[in-house]
C-alpha cells in the first residue's frame, strides 16, 4: 500500500527499488546525485548514447565521470525527434558497438528523454542478445514514465512503439539538475504523465498536484522531488506486480490509445507525447462520464488541472474513421476487440472493452472546449 501523504518526502536524494528479484534495480532521484551508481556497471566499455541537444548540455559531464571511474567510453548521437525513433536510426548504435568491438560486457547508458531511452533500451536488449543498461532521463516525461519499467522500442509509420522489447535497466538516475534547461513545452509534457498517477490510482495525489502546481512550474526542488518520487512509485510498484503489461501495467496506459492516435496522425513530433496523452486522458474522462462513471465535475477537474500544467485540451481536427483505424494497430486490442483504460472515478482506472462503441464514437467526434496553452508545430 502507498502512503496517501507526500508531504514528508525529502527534496534530498532519495532511492527507491523497482522489485523484479534478481533484476530488480534502484531509481535514484534528487539534485547532483553521487556517481555511486557507476559501480553497478560491471565491464569496462560504456556506450553513451545521447542526442546532439542533450550532449550539448550534458554529455562532457557524464563521459568525464565514467572515465574517471575507469570506463572506456565510446559516443553514438541519435538524431533529435520522435521521427527519427526508428529502425533505421537505431542501427547507428550498432555501427558504433561494433566499430569499436564491444563485448557482452559492455553496458549502454541512455542520456536524454525517453527516445534515446527506449531506443537505448532496444539496442542494449538486441546486441549480442542482451547487454546491460542505465538510463539517465534528462526530462520530466522520461524521469516519472519511460525510464522506469523495462519497455524498449521504436516506432512504425502505422503504429508507436510497435516494433521493441521488454528490457529492465541496471539503474534509473533521475538528476533534478538535468531538468534545469528543460524548455517549458517539454516540462509540461512531464507533468502530464504526473498528472496520469493521480487519475488512475491515487486521488490525494490528484489533490496535492492541484495545490502545488504553481511550485511545480517553478521548478521548486522539493516539489519536483516529491512528485517524481511519488509518480515512480506508483510506477515501481505496478512494474513489481505486472512487468510484462498483462494486466495491472495497462493501466499505465490511460489517455495513450487517444494519444498514441493522435501523434500518429498529426506527425510524430508535431505533438509531445505528453501534450497528446494530455487530450487522451481528457477523451478517456468523456468517455468515462458518457458511460455515466465520471460527473461533469469530474471531467472539468480533469480539463483544468491539465491547463494549469500548461497543456493543450482540444482534440485536433481528424475524423471518427481516422480514430478508429489508427486504434486498431493499438497494442491493447485482443482477439479484434480494442480495450481502453477508462475511469470509473478519479484515482480508479480499469481496463476494459464493455463501453458503447456509440458512445466512444461520440468522443471521438467531440471537440473539448477550453483553451489550449500549447500550441502544436509544423516540425522541428
Amino acid at each position: 500500500m502507498l502512503p496517501s501523504d507526500i508531504s514528508s518526502l525529502s527534496a534530498a536524494g532519495q532511492t527507491l527499488q523497482v522489485g523484479l528479484g534478481e533484476r530488480s534495480y534502484p531509481i535514484l532521484i534528487g539534485r547532483d546525485l553521487p556517481s555511486d551508481w557507476i559501480a553497478r556497471i560491471h565491464g569496462r566499455q560504456v556506450l553513451l548514447v545521447s542526442n546532439p541537444q542533450i550532449a550539448g548540455y550534458h554529455l562532457a559531464h557524464y563521459q568525464q565521470l565514467l572515465e574517471q571511474a575507469g570506463k572506456t567510453v565510446a559516443v553514438c548521437l541519435f538524431a533529435d525527434g520522435e521521427q527519427y525513433k526508428t529502425l533505421e536510426e537505431l542501427g547507428k548504435a550498432f555501427d558504433v558497438l561494433m566499430a569499436n568491438r564491444f563485448n557482452r560486457d559492455c553496458t549502454l547508458v541512455a542520456l536524454g528523454g525517453g527516445v534515446v531511452g527506449d531506443m537505448t533500451g532496444f539496442a542494449a536488449a538486441s546486441f549480442q542478445r542482451g547487454v546491460d543498461f542505465v538510463q539517465v532521463p534528462t526530462t520530466l516525461l522520461a524521469q516519472v514514465d519511460s525510464s522506469v519499467g523495462g519497455k524498449t522500442g521504436v516506432n512504425h509509420p502505422l503504429g508507436k512503439n510497435m516494433i521493441g522489447a521488454f528490457k529492465q535497466p541496471v539503474a534509473v538516475i533521475c538528476d533534478l539538475a538535468t531538468l534545469d534547461t528543460l524548455p517549458p513545452r517539454e516540462f509540461a509534457a512531464g507533468l502530464a504523465e504526473i498528472i496520469k498517477y493521480a487519475l488512475i490510482r491515487d486521488l490525494p495525489f490528484l489533490s496535492w498536484l492541484e495545490d502545488n502546481m504553481p511550485r511545480l512550474l517553478a521548478r521548486d526542488d522539493q516539489a519536483l522531488s516529491e512528485a517524481i518520487y511519488r509518480s515512480c512509485q506508483h510506477k515501481a510498484d505496478i512494474v513489481a506486480r505486472d512487468e510484462f503489461e498483462s494486466g495491472e501495467r495497462a493501466l499505465l496506459n490511460l489517455g495513450h490509445t487517444f494519444g498514441h492516435a493522435i501523434e500518429t496522425a498529426q506527425g510524430y513530433g508535431n505533438y509531445l507525447h505528453g501534450e497528446a496523452v494530455a487530450i487522451g486522458m481528457l477523451m478517456a474522462a468523456d468517455l468515462s462520464a458518457r458511460q455515466g462513471w465520471l460527473s461533469a465535475t469530474d471531467v472539468s477537474r480533469v480539463r483544468q488541472v491539465l491547463q494549469q500544467a500548461g497543456l493543450p485540451v482540444e482534440v485536433p481536427a481528424m475524423t471518427v474513421a481516422t480514430f478508429r483505424e489508427l486504434m486498431a494497430h493499438d497494442k491493447k486490442v485482443k482477439a479484434g476487440q480494442l480495450r481502453l483504460v477508462l475511469l470509473q472515478a478519479l484515482g480508479q482506472a480499469i481496463i476494459t472493452s464493455d463501453y458503447d462503441p456509440v458512445l466512444l464514437d461520440q468522443t471521438l467526434a467531440y471537440r473539448m472546449p477550453g483553451q489550449t496553452s500549447a500550441t502544436p508545430v509544423s516540425g522541428n
